[in-house]
């Protein structure tokens, strides 16, 4: 089932449902995707937006990833991945936040390469192996970066020497990383970045890696008139 109406498209289309409905006193919560039977993320509040949460019940885990006006991601997400987690908003540049510890913590990422496309250009997110691969429609993609760091690059490293335009530079330990898997970068330009000589970075994936037997959804699902009564 597609996503009911694409999450009521935006505030505009919230307040013609709010047109028709009262509020109850008590704000809906609801599972707007599932990962597998132990791992899910909510959503608490009205019209599709709200506060977003993650549970995993085997680990004990429930931390808020947003505290207010998330929407989810109507796009196709397939998420085998446990210990590396990305979740994007609808509206965002292909910015989102990940969580690199099974979801106990989250951290903002960013996203390089050509003109940023937005959510809604973007075809899939697939996230296995503690790897993401965001696929634009227009056959961009973006991946972060393999699951380790470069020693080379981190504080205490002896730094990385590299030759451009026939002269030796040096690139200091400390200033050329931000740790793996909070940057998503566009293949095509990691010839033109400084990420592409970290050894994380070699040998990027050209395509998203096939997924067998996948236990969740494959989409967000919401209901934008839970919680709502009849006026």
């Amino acid at each position: 089932m597609k996503m009911i109406s694409r999450i009521a498209a935006s505030l505009a289309g919230a307040f013609i449902v709010s047109a028709c409905h009262g509020r109850p006193a008590e704000i809906p919560t609801q599972v707007i995707y599932r990962y597998d039977d132990h791992r899910y993320l909510e959503l608490k509040g009205f019209y599709c937006q709200g506060a977003l949460w993650y549970t995993d019940t085997k680990r004990g885990i429930k931390t808020e990833i947003f505290d207010q006006f998330y929407q989810a991601f109507s796009q196709i997400y397939i998420h085998p991945s446990e210990r590396y987690m990305v979740v994007t908003n609808w509206d965002d540049y292909g910015d989102g936040t990940v969580s690199k510890d099974y979801g106990k913590t989250w951290q903002p990422v960013s996203m390089s390469g050509g003109r940023q496309p937005n959510n809604r250009e973007f075809h899939s997110l697939t996230v296995v192996d503690d790897r993401a691969y965001w696929l634009a429609k227009d056959g961009r993609l973006y991946t972060s970066s393999a699951p380790f760091d470069d020693p080379r690059a981190m504080k205490g490293g002896t730094g990385i020497d590299y030759i451009i335009d026939g002269e030796k530079v040096h690139l200091d330990a400390g200033h050329i990383t931000n740790g793996w898997g909070l940057q998503f970068i566009q293949n095509t330009h990691l010839i033109n970045s400084t990420s592409g000589f970290l050894s994380n970075w070699q040998d990027a994936p050209q395509k998203v890696p096939k997924v067998k037997n996948y236990q969740g959804w494959d989409h967000m699902k919401c209901n934008p008139d839970l919680g709502l009564t009849a006026k």
